[in-house]
């Protein structure tokens, strides 16, 4: 068995491109697939010492992203037909338009599940503010009834926000006081 070649030069592919068929780099290197099905992908050639792995063929990609350019302008099928003439390998406007849409829904996807990650992000931040916040919460709960059960100084909700019925009264006559 043959020593494997190195895939890439330089750094491992970014992941935040998941949904993206054509991985590239920092530098614009393209970099190789694993093979999902029995299909091989337009701008891909399968690799010769490892069947599941797809090398890309940065010719046809380059031309495969002009082309979905032009498809703004011109037919599927006249564009297909550009992309066999220049590439020298055929696609039918079938499969070009299929290539399209699957990247296309794969761009969808990824673009929901990062709107749904942000929102359950933001949501627990607010809960966890809610919870840290609110009356009577985890944080603020200062239990002062005696081990008995006895609860001498009246409600226990008063005693965890630091109120009392008797310093309630004495800053009202503090402030009467000041006042006169």
């Amino acid at each position: 068995m043959k020593p494997r070649k190195p895939l890439a030069s330089g750094p491992l592919p970014p992941w935040d491109q998941a949904w993206r068929i054509p991985k590239k780099g920092v530098n614009g290197e393209y970099y190789p697939i694993v093979r999902v099905g029995r299909h091989i992908p337009f701008g891909y050639s399968q690799d010769e010492d490892d069947k599941n792995l797809l090398i890309p063929i940065p010719s046809e990609l380059e031309l495969l992203e002009t082309a979905k350019k032009y498809l703004k302008e011109y037919s599927l099928r006249m564009v297909a037909r550009w992309l066999t003439e220049q590439s020298g390998r055929y696609i039918s406007h079938v499969g070009l338009k299929k290539r399209i849409s699957i990247e296309y829904r794969r761009r969808q996807k990824a673009t929901i599940h990062l709107m749904y990650a942000r929102r359950y992000k933001e949501a627990s931040e607010t809960a966890r503010k809610l919870q840290e916040n609110r009356l009577g919460g985890i944080k603020t709960r200062l239990y002062k009834a005696d081990s008995t059960g006895d609860n001498e100084g009246g409600d226990v909700e008063a005693q965890e926000q630091g109120f009392s019925e008797e310093s309630d009264r004495s800053e009202r006559e503090t402030t009467s006081d000041t006042c006169t």
